[in-house]
């Protein structure tokens, strides 16, 4: 019993091959099913279990320390968490933190997700790295009653990942207008005020933070739902696109946003940013190819190398798929690249201001080191106008 000290277990995670690791539940009771990932960020539980590219997976924490700093809606990416289910190293703390509002325990309790404590973190983070992302179920029940042999069928029928779309399932209804920008000392959360630069932004599955972001890069954002068409588009007169972050697979979600990027970008003149997805459907919209990862990167640690300039970025990132930069067609270049496994992690046109990132600029949580990129897509905007 990997990492528990009580008498009963009260929670189990089952992987697909078998493998049980049993622990401390918290959270809601019952069951869950997904795949299995691991985050190797120090900070930001909150913001990574309300991050929508998570849907359909559990997040296992390598940082052991998960609670710490409690809960507060402000630091949702989302309005609910979008990841099935928590797995830490040690039961989560007590709140210590002035901004805290409630425990992690009873937000994950009144949101329905499960969680396990007690792990040996550390085993099952080797086992994804050396097997790959494992389907597993995920149960909570504080009798510590559980049936493992439909436990282990569960996680083996999980369907995976791979050929789905997820991003119809977390993008917004109806379209909407985003004034708020980033978070600063004392103010908080401040509203951008006066005359912006029209940009619409598609939502697979949009993080709040990337949305302030723009806003205070100069943007006047309209958030677009995934299914938008070009002409939804184009009815906004937009002087940039803006392809967001999501989950799923991105071939299944290209069979309806690459049209509309492809239409977008033919009768319109405009610079284009996606970031993760939509880094993945710009790619898959100029030609090139997605495939799925081994484990994937989740993590706000990851170094990328910025080809153009040679500076090295430390970078948040979470995908499970990634652009197979052997792919890419002409007129179409590399511009980062992980140094953890040499993957793509950026592109752009070389005869237009269209690019494209696999990592988070927008952090939340992670470094900063790359919110340049916003204001790259602001002075592309800027340049047009003058032009």
């Amino acid at each position: 019993m990997p990492g528990t000290a009580s008498a009963r277990p009260t929670a189990c995670l089952a992987l697909a091959d078998g493998t049980l690791f049993y622990g401390h539940g918290f959270g809601a009771t019952g069951q869950r099913v997904a795949e299995l990932c691991f985050n190797t960020a120090m900070t930001g539980y909150q913001e990574i279990m309300t991050d929508p590219s998570y849907a359909g997976q559990i997040v296992t924490f390598t940082f052991p320390h998960v609670g710490n700093t409690g809960v507060t809606p402000e630091d949702d990416e989302t309005a609910d968490p979008v990841a099935e289910g928590i797995v830490v190293k040690w039961d989560p703390t007590e709140p210590s933190n002035w901004r805290a509002i409630e425990t992690l325990q009873d937000w994950l309790t009144k949101r329905g997700r499960v969680g396990i404590g007690g792990l040996d973190t550390r085993r099952l983070t080797r086992a994804i790295r050396q097997q790959g992302a494992p389907h597993v179920a995920l149960a909570h029940d504080p009798e510590g009653n559980f049936d493992i042999e439909a436990l282990v069928a569960a996680a083996r029928s999980f369907a995976g990942l791979e050929g789905v779309d997820l991003a119809r399932d977390v993008t917004c209804a109806q379209s909407y207008r985003w004034d708020e920008m980033r978070w600063a000392w004392p103010e908080g959360y401040t509203k951008r005020e006066g005359d912006g630069f029209k940009v619409v932004a598609i939502d697979y599955g949009a993080k709040r933070n990337i949305l302030r972001c723009l806003a205070s890069a100069g943007c006047d954002v309209t958030v677009l739902p995934a299914t938008a068409t070009a002409a939804e588009v184009l009815a906004h007169s937009p002087q940039g696109l803006f392809l967001s972050n999501g989950p799923g697979d991105p071939a299944a979600t290209g069979a309806y946003a690459v049209p509309m990027i492809q239409d977008v970008m033919a009768k319109a003149d405009i610079p284009v940013f996606g970031i993760c997805l939509g880094h993945q459907m710009l790619a898959l919209a100029l030609g090139a190819k997605t495939i799925k990862m081994n484990h994937g990167h989740h993590g706000a640690n990851h170094p990328v190398k910025d080809l153009d300039t040679g500076k090295v970025e430390i970078t948040s990132m979470n995908h499970g798929f990634t652009v197979d930069s052997q792919t890419l067609p002409e007129g179409v270049r590399e511009t980062h690249v992980s140094l953890f496994d040499g993957s793509n992690c950026g592109i752009a046109l070389t005869d237009r201001p269209v690019f494209s990132v696999q990592y988070h600029p927008e952090a939340s949580p992670g470094p900063q080191d790359s919110f340049y990129l916003f204001e790259r897509f602001a002075s592309a905007m800027r340049a047009r106008e003058t032009a």
